[in-house]
Parts: C-alpha cells; sequence; structure tokens
C-alpha cells in the first residue's frame, strides 16, 4: 500500500472553502443556522489543532496513568454535554451516567484491545485513545436519544406506568414499555446503517485506514469490530445508566420525581 499523503495548511484552507456551500443554503431560506455553522466550524479548528498538538506528546510518553487520566477527562465532557442536550436534573443522572460510561468503555474497550487485538500493553495510546474515543462518542449520542425518549415519555405517559403499577407491576416492569421505545429510537439507526455499510456508503473509520495506507483487508475487519464495540457499549452503558438511575428517579413508593429542569 502507498505512504499517506498529508494535506497541506493551504490545503486545508481550499477545502474548508466548502463550508460556503451549505452556509449560502443556510442563509438563502433563512434557516439561523448561518451563525451557529461558523461558529462549530471554528470551534472544530480550535479544538482539534488543540487536540492534535496535546495528542502528539500523548502518544510520545505513552504512559498509561496518563492515558487513562485522559480517558477520564472525556467521560466527564460526555457526562457534561449528556445532561446539557438532556436538560435531565445532575442530581439524578451525573453519577449514573458517569458510572455507564466509564464502565461500559473499560468493559468492551479493554476487552477489543486485550481479547481481539491481543496487544502486549493494552494502555498503549496509540490504540487505547483513539477506540475509547470512538467508544465514548457513539455513546454519548445514543445516550442522548435514549435518555430523552424514555424520560420525555415517561412524564407524558405517567397514567400508563402508574396503571401497570397498579395492577401489580414491578417497577422494572412498570418502565419496560419506556426502556423499550427509548432502545427502538437511539439504535434503530444504527442497525440500519449496519445492514447496508459496504453497500450504500463505506464508513469514515475504513476510509481513513485505506487513506492512511492500510489494506482494505485490514480496514475491514477494523470496521466490523467498530460497528460491534460501539453497539455492544452503547446499549451497555444506557442500561447501566438507567438501572442506576431509578433509585433516584422514584421515590420508595414508586411514585415519579420531578427529572427536568425547570
Amino acid at each position: 500500500m502507498g505512504t499517506t499523503i498529508d494535506i497541506s495548511y493551504w490545503g486545508l484552507c481550499i477545502g474548508m472553502l466548502l463550508l460556503l456551500v451549505p452556509v449560502y443554503y443556510f442563509h438563502r431560506f433563512r434557516t439561523g443556522l448561518v451563525k451557529a455553522t461558523l461558529t462549530g466550524a471554528l470551534r472544530m479548528m480550535i479544538q482539534l489543532f488543540l487536540i492534535g498538538m496535546y495528542l502528539k506528546y500523548l502518544f510520545l510518553w505513552d504512559n498509561a496513568w496518563v492515558n487513562f487520566l485522559w480517558v477520564l477527562i472525556m467521560v466527564f465532557v460526555a457526562t457534561e454535554t449528556a445532561l446539557s442536550r438532556t436538560r435531565l436534573k445532575r442530581s439524578i443522572l451525573m453519577l449514573p451516567i458517569i458510572v455507564g460510561f466509564l464502565a461500559s468503555a473499560i468493559l468492551v474497550g479493554l476487552y477489543f484491545l486485550g481479547i481481539v487485538l491481543k496487544l502486549d500493553n493494552i494502555f498503549g495510546a496509540q490504540y487505547m485513545i483513539p477506540i475509547f474515543g470512538i467508544l465514548m462518542g457513539n455513546m454519548l449520542s445514543s445516550n442522548v436519544i435514549a435518555l430523552n425518549t424514555f424520560y420525555t415519555d415517561l412524564m407524558r405517559e405517567q397514567q400508563l406506568y402508574y396503571y401497570l403499577l397498579g395492577n401489580g407491576a414491578t417497577r422494572h416492569e412498570a418502565t419496560a414499555p419506556f426502556v423499550r421505545e427509548a432502545i427502538i429510537k437511539a439504535f434503530s439507526p444504527a442497525i440500519a446503517n449496519m445492514a447496508v455499510m459496504g453497500l450504500v456508503a463505506l464508513p469514515g473509520t475504513m476510509i481513513g485506514q485505506i487513506l492512511g495506507g492500510s489494506s482494505p483487508n485490514v480496514a475491514i475487519k477494523y470496521q466490523m469490530m467498530i460497528i460491534v464495540i460501539t453497539v455492544t457499549a452503547s446499549i451497555l452503558s444506557l442500561m447501566i445508566t438507567l438501572r442506576l438511575s431509578f433509585s433516584k428517579t422514584f421515590d420508595a413508593y414508586g411514585c415519579i420525581r420531578k427529572v427536568f429542569k425547570e
């Protein structure tokens, strides 16, 4: 395979001009997204350059404790993002989300690195940081959708919950319909993409590896495992989060507390 072709800074500037196309249509149809798009693009560039500089030294140090500290930072940032996007009270969901994200990332991530890849050093920055980053990003997006769906439906359909509870259902049985709907909404897009992957679209991880000089066969195997571990970690983190949050979502009599911020 060929060597990786670098993108010059001049080439990057030219490439960023493509954003003028969506900005034009956002402005033309008065969507109100122009400022958000430009601000988001600027933040993305600044953040990625800073992260790139940090990761350069992170890879050079390649210290297990420093790598794990970076994972903890990712967990806390993902937790804060999830809380802000769901408008749920921190007192109810902050700790469950942190535990759900961290436990799932460690269990699934180290399983992949240690058992599937059989690395001598499963805490090496070259593999640990990217894999945990991919897991965290997917867990965040699926959990935001699922938690929003679960708590919104639960608050809107309280009568169904209390009806099931009053007819002898346990708390977990009474909340099962809401959990089911949250899982369906959060994971249906991922399952749909999984079914057509390679036919309708080539995923970003696979394209990145091929552009980086990897063999297509190697890239395909990595992509398959990326899909498997992201779906697994996402559903595991959601189940842990919901299970831990129930003690603060319901009182001792099974009544629903206020979960959304005023």
